[in-house]
């Protein structure tokens, strides 16, 4: 219960911080946002873990349990909140399991890869900022990644381009299925592959 309590208080900082920001969709992308409108299913990683290791579910929640990560819930109160703005709700629950469909890790290079991805898609200005921002920072926090950090971006933006809009998708209902399979339905080719 007390991880219940401690994913909804995550997920409800997370959309007011994104709300009171100012964290908007690009117009273009709101009505591409429709099939998730009210759509945040809670995610139980105990569950997930019993499903076959080469599942969609199983390798999100394996990266999450390795990262010392909790998924994002947000509580009945904040739900005007999250019918409002969308947006900050999908990409703050959807950003680690971007990690996972990109192949990106959790350093500051794998974290400026998905970053990039979602500027390619177009999802907000505000992540346009972020990334130029980012591009900056990133390689004085961590200079031993100043390589990895470049190649992502370029890598992340490809990603981005040649993928459908995704931030619309329901991946949560796709859990039991192999990873490859998900990643295929929605175009997606790492590179390499």
């Amino acid at each position: 219960m007390l991880s219940a309590q401690r994913e909804t208080r995550l997920g409800d900082f997370a959309i007011l911080k994104a709300d009171f920001l100012g964290a908007q969709a690009d117009n273009a992308v709101l009505p591409k946002l429709q099939p998730v409108v009210g759509y945040y299913p809670t995610t139980d990683l105990d569950e997930l873990l019993t499903l076959p290791m080469e599942s969609f579910g199983w390798v999100y929640a394996h990266h999450m349990r390795r990262n010392h990560l909790t998924p994002i819930a947000v509580s009945p109160e904040l739900d005007d909140v999250a019918r409002r703005n969308v947006f900050a709700l999908r990409y703050a629950i959807t950003h680690d399991i971007f990690h996972v469909l990109l192949g990106f890790d959790t350093s500051y290079a794998g974290e400026i890869g998905v970053l990039a991805f979602a500027v390619a898609q177009g999802y907000s200005r505000s992540l346009k900022l972020a990334l130029t921002l980012a591009k900056v920072i990133y390689p004085i926090l961590a200079p031993g990644q100043r390589q990895a950090i470049a190649a992502n971006v370029q890598s992340g933006r490809a990603l981005g381009e040649q993928t459908a809009f995704l931030l619309g998708y329901r991946f949560e209902d796709h859990w039991p299925e192999s990873l490859d399979v998900v990643r295929d339905q929605l175009g997606l080719k790492l590179l390499g592959d």
